[in-house]
């Protein structure tokens, strides 16, 4: 299925979506507006045929308006995309907390809206996003909102959006989480007697290559993996008394991701 797209926002989560719709094969269908593009992505649109910050009489009428700006620029940016509501496109919105019911304010009561959070690495393709979609949204404008999400990575779809600022917590803000353990651990070798450069890789390495085992053995639980990687009476038991202790790693988590939570209501408020 092939559409104009029109994205206003191509920031590191905007222009990681347009790579991959380019990847698909949609280039000539983009359309960007950006004030600030990054030169590297702006040319990879214009050799795959895309438009970037074109007149406004040449964006014509598209089928989808990704609208990939801060939670704090939303409200003047889709009160302006209100415009294109006269050729019914599906709207999306990737912006953390605003909900679909803020989002028909702006840009209509009709307006057929996806609310979405993908994350950052979307940027290779191995992204997870998670929609829901107002009552206004077409069979036909659910199945072009996933296929361009899919070209990020993963696709789930809610019935409503109650859940979204709990993935946003999660799946959103949860690569942060995982760049933080890799600092943690590689600041934790260096304690240990290694180098900064050997505790970096190692580091890097390890939580790359475990995540890729994940990816590889769907079939088997994060827990069991690491019961496996687990020896009674081993290094690693040692490591995991301290880690999964009272007041250890998922007390911690579970207060990070309540507080990340919390924040995304406060910035659709």
């Amino acid at each position: 299925m092939t559409a104009s797209i029109l994205l206003i926002g191509a920031g590191r989560m905007g222009a990681a979506m347009a790579r991959g719709w380019i990847a698909q094969g949609r280039g000539p269908d983009i359309t960007v507006i950006e004030p600030n593009p990054d030169a590297g992505f702006a040319r990879a649109l214009k050799k795959a045929g895309g438009m970037i910050n074109p007149a406004a009489k040449r964006i014509g009428a598209p089928k989808a308006v990704v609208l990939a700006v801060k939670p704090q620029m939303l409200e003047g940016v889709a009160r302006d995309a209100a415009r294109f509501a006269i050729s019914k496109p599906v709207f999306v919105s990737i912006a953390a907390g605003v909900t679909l019911a803020k989002l028909g304010a702006w840009l209509g009561d009709t307006a057929a809206i996806v609310r979405a959070m993908p994350n950052l690495p979307a940027a290779i393709g191995q992204g997870a996003s998670v929609a829901a979609a107002n009552a206004h949204v077409t069979r036909a404008q659910k199945a072009l909102t996933g296929d361009l999400l899919k070209a990020a990575g993963s696709v789930d779809w809610l019935d409503n959006e109650d859940a979204i600022d709990a993935v946003t917590a999660v799946s959103g803000s949860g690569p942060a989480y995982v760049f933080l353990l890799v600092e943690a651990l590689a600041a934790a070798g260096v304690a240990a007697g290694l180098t900064p450069d050997l505790a970096q890789r190692l580091a890097r390495t390890t939580v790359a290559g475990s995540g890729a085992l994940l990816d590889a053995w769907p079939e088997r639980e994060a827990a069991t993996l690491r019961r496996d990687v687990t020896s009674p009476g081993g290094t690693t038991e040692a490591a995991l008394k301290v880690l999964m202790a009272n007041g250890g790693l998922q007390p911690l988590m579970t207060r990070a991701v309540k507080a990340a939570a919390k924040r995304a209501k406060e910035l659709g408020r």
